[in-house]
């Protein structure tokens, strides 16, 4: 499918994916072991990476791929930041798909096909998807939004999730803007109704299922009340822990606000500015222009 144009349409992209009889998503993550899923998965699987792959592919990568670059107010992430040629750089031209600009907020904007140089581009419009089911103070993740979306189409396909760990490492942060929770759980309950299917560690840990079956007596309604209260009791304890470090790291914080005061403003913060002081954005459609409203 290299070099042809990459759909727009919700209906159209669900006929790309369904074109494989599997897709894995590889998160960037350091539970990814790519020589593990090249073993695993046959030669009709789809390999989908996000946004910047230079942390989990060291080298070229051979089979079918595509790439999702997320998008925010300033466009394309990998746009903005100039990285399109390194994230692109270990695709072979003949089993790459290409790009799919990916939004989940009307306040994301798609960017230009031609800003991702030569390649086949789509964009791929799922700010519909999470109005009513994601927490509203957050933002899907983009490994999230797409497992979630495809689970949704029920195209008779295996949908497989590599490295959806949300662990903090040296490497990895996790950024706030996400709800990792949220995230965690629900992709936990799509893999318990056979919809997706978690790989590695991960797959097919489920204790507290297999301790229901020990002890049939216990109700399992009675384990999850018990085990929320439990996390809960848990995260007062963290509060207070963390209450704790911020007083004995105060002096440090305010330093750190200064020094990073006095850092030039990114390209996305001065959007942000400019944003709000005319009272909003203007999405882009699929052509990278601004969306303008009618008013009859």
């Amino acid at each position: 499918m290299s070099g042809e144009s990459l759909p727009t349409d919700l209906a159209e992209w669900a006929t790309v994916f369904s074109r494989f009889a599997d897709v894995v998503l590889v998160a960037n993550s350091d539970d990814v072991d790519l020589d593990a899923l090249r073993a695993a998965f046959g030669p009709r699987t789809l390999f989908v990476f996000f946004n910047k792959t230079y942390k989990v592919l060291d080298g070229p990568f051979e089979r079918p791929s595509l790439l999702v670059a997320r998008s925010s107010e300033a466009g394309a992430n990998i746009v903005y930041r100039r990285e399109v040629e390194k994230v692109l750089k270990p695709f072979d031209s003949e089993a790459f798909l290409g790009i799919a600009n990916l939004r989940v907020s009307e306040r994301e904007n798609f960017s230009r096909p031609e800003e991702f140089g030569s390649r086949a581009v789509g964009f791929l419009d799922l700010s519909g998807v999470f109005a009513t089911i994601y927490p509203g103070t957050h933002l899907p993740t983009s490994g999230f939004a797409l497992a979630l979306w495809l689970a949704e189409q029920r195209l008779g396909i295996g949908i497989h999730l590599a490295g959806f760990t949300a662990r903090r490492s040296a490497r990895w942060k996790l950024f706030a803007d996400h709800d990792w929770t949220f995230e965690q759980t629900a992709l936990r309950l799509l893999a318990n109704a056979g919809l997706i299917r978690l790989t590695g560690e991960r797959a097919g840990d489920l204790p507290f299922t297999r301790f229901a079956e020990r002890f049939p007596e216990i109700d399992r309604a009675d384990i999850a009340i018990v085990a929320a209260t439990v996390v809960a009791d848990r995260l007062a304890n963290t509060d207070r822990a963390v209450d704790r470090l911020f007083s004995l790291t105060r002096l440090q914080g305010r330093l750190d606000t200064w020094l990073r005061s006095m850092k030039p403003q990114t390209r996305k913060e001065r959007l942000r500015k400019t944003q709000a002081e005319e009272g909003g954005s203007q999405p882009r459609d699929t052509n990278g222009l601004a969306k303008t409203s009618r008013s009859d």
